[in-house]
């Protein structure tokens, strides 16, 4: 039984210091309990490279579940849940000049692919202190939502998407760290009544 959580990607635009890194950083400390083996790894803002990163995972490592962490800049104190990945539209240049060829992620991909995870169900069933919590179908079309697209395909929609707000007074990447354990145990029990 194991669960791979990562990126915390890398330095992202103006944020020299990447908030969903610090979370994961933080959530790999506390862990998810004796049962789960946490793994975490962080992803270049490349589309190429980081899809390519995503595809080992799903082939190296077999998760259960896999849980992307990226920063929403535009966000203040909010957490957001995101559904599904879409595949095309991906015209933003990335860390190195580049996008993807047609804006697409892949070539024989459908339109978009919905996490197994039910994110609405969650989003009712948490709460974190001081930080609000919502609910979204649109990941953003750049790396965060390109990876999330990669990882439903190649895991059979076994992943999940967790946008986390910049770091702040009120948000620290401990409090961060806190909500994902909080959110991410949600997620295995959604997980393991799948399988029962």
């Amino acid at each position: 039984k194991h669960l791979f959580s990562f990126p915390g990607f890398g330095p992202f635009r103006q944020h020299l210091v990447n908030s969903s890194w610090e979370a994961v950083k933080e959530l790999s400390k506390r862990g998810l309990g004796k049962t789960i083996d946490l793994r975490i790894m962080e992803l270049p803002v490349v589309y190429q490279k980081a899809k390519e990163q995503v595809l080992k995972i799903w082939t190296t490592l077999q998760p259960l579940l896999t849980v992307h962490v990226g920063l929403a800049s535009s966000a203040k104190a909010i957490i957001i849940l995101e559904q599904c990945g879409k595949n095309k539209g991906y015209k933003e240049m990335d860390a190195c000049g580049f996008h993807p060829e047609g804006g697409c992620c892949m070539l024989d991909g459908p339109e978009k692919i919905e996490s197994t995870i039910n994110m609405k169900t969650l989003w009712k069933n948490i709460s974190v202190e001081g930080i609000d919590i919502i609910f979204s179908r649109d990941a953003g079309r750049y790396i965060c939502d390109y990876t999330y697209y990669a990882s439903l395909y190649y895991g059979n929609g076994r992943a999940a998407f967790i946008h986390v707000p910049p770091l702040s007074k009120s948000v620290t990447a401990d409090s961060l760290g806190k909500a994902l354990q909080t959110i991410i145990l949600e997620m295995l029990k959604q997980c393991g009544e799948e399988r029962e």
